[in-house]
């Protein structure tokens, strides 16, 4: 009897399951069926969008697609000049610190200048008070003249 009893439990159990999978099927299929629909609307739409297969839509949706492509126009224009924006003031923010480096070299560059005219200075002998420190010779550099034979 226990037997009997525990073979109808299962036998229960079994077509409850069968029965709730084929309806797990049928939903799942009518989702399917469903999604399908709209990915095939979204392919006419976006066509439309396009400017593919307009030949049969009314005045009325051409003029909302119309409008709607003037929206999206200006959204695409307004997202560009905020690019172009951010663009504008890294560029800036470059240049300053472009400049700040250039003002930094120069002025090595101009220490540099110094130290080396100072140390030029010091190498051929020009006096602080501005007098040269340079000995005159006798030589003297072109033809000879008689006048200095003479001498």
């Amino acid at each position: 009897m226990k037997d009997t009893i525990e073979r109808y439990r299962s036998q229960v159990k079994d077509s409850q399951t069968d029965t709730s999978s084929v309806e797990d099927v049928e939903h799942l299929k009518n989702e399917t069926a469903i999604m399908a629909m709209k990915v095939e609307h979204l392919e006419v739409a976006k066509r439309k969008i396009l400017g593919e297969c307009l030949g049969s839509s009314t005045l009325e949706e051409l003029n909302r697609i119309e409008q709607q492509l003037e929206r999206s126009v200006c959204i695409i224009r307004a997202r560009k000049m905020q690019v172009y924006n951010e663009q504008i003031v890294q560029l800036q923010a470059k240049e300053k610190l472009l400049a700040d480096e250039n003002a930094i070299l120069k002025e090595k560059c101009e220490n540099q200048k110094n130290q080396i005219t100072e140390e030029l200075r010091a190498d051929f002998g020009v006096l602080e008070n501005g007098e040269n420190s340079d000995v005159e010779t006798e030589l003297f550099i072109g033809p000879p003249s008689k006048q200095r034979w003479q001498k």
